[in-house]
């Protein structure tokens, strides 16, 4: 199965594919899976063996508490690698699941050792997804631990609609963003009682609202200065040579 065209889209967006990298990445064994909402692509503790590439929908990364709460980590659309990290590592530290009715294409690990064997480069650029992958992380502890209120709102929203536009997922100034007030409670590191008092803050300020599952965006530049968002930790043009 021909590699999904979001993942093509994320890559070329910090990296050089020719047409033999294309050709590289179309002989892989790619296998298509829908997932229902909250079904979990691999647990907290699993040996990994493959890697989810999100096709569409949005797949949440999460760690389960010892009380039974989850704390959610990321949030990966279509063209993101949710796990690539666990090629290198025994076994994954946190669970990976369906935010909504997702499609996922995966690759069996072995494959893209294969890969990087014979094509280097190719190995470069999936590392280069992982690094920006961990340097989204390092800007969501910042967020969460050094911005308050509604301005760790704004800059949640204002990345995440970044990343959409970027892989063409936004419409009419609007994306998905299919969490509940707990689930996003449980990103931001907010009570639900917070994350309700803070959005209707921000829809007072006239520069986001969400409702229905619909991240809408009334006014960028106002979002971004609430948030003090600056996407250059998302480095989405092309890196380097290769």
């Amino acid at each position: 199965m021909a590699p999904p065209d979001a993942l093509l889209k994320k890559l070329r967006l910090h990296s050089r594919l020719d047409a033999s990298d294309v050709s590289a990445l179309r002989k892989l064994s790619f296998t298509y899976r829908e997932m229902e909402q909250g079904e979990d692509f691999c647990r907290q503790g699993d040996k990994a063996t493959s890697c989810a590439i999100v096709d569409g929908g949005m797949l949440g990364r999460y760690h389960t508490m010892s009380d039974g709460k989850r704390q959610y980590i990321s949030l990966h659309i279509a063209g993101d690698w949710a796990d690539a990290q666990g090629l290198f590592l025994d076994h994954m530290d946190h669970s990976i699941c369906a935010m909504e009715t997702a499609s996922v294409y995966s690759i069996p690990h072995p494959e893209l050792f294969k890969l990087f064997k014979e094509r280097p480069q190719l190995g470069f650029v999936v590392w280069r997804e992982t690094l920006i992958d961990a340097a989204i992380f390092r800007m969501t502890i910042t967020n969460n631990s050094s911005r308050h209120g509604m301005a760790r709102l704004a800059h949640f929203f204002a990345e995440l609609y970044y990343r959409a536009k970027a892989v063409e997922l936004v419409s009419n100034s609007s994306c998905s963003l299919p969490l509940s007030q707990t689930q996003l409670g449980e990103t931001l590191g907010m009570s639900i009682a917070t994350v309700n008092r803070n959005l209707q803050k921000l829809r007072r300020s006239g520069a986001a609202d969400w409702s229905g599952g619909r991240l809408i965006v009334k006014n960028w530049s106002k979002l971004t200065a609430i948030g003090g968002f600056d996407p250059s930790y998302i480095y989405q043009k092309v890196q380097g040579k290769r």
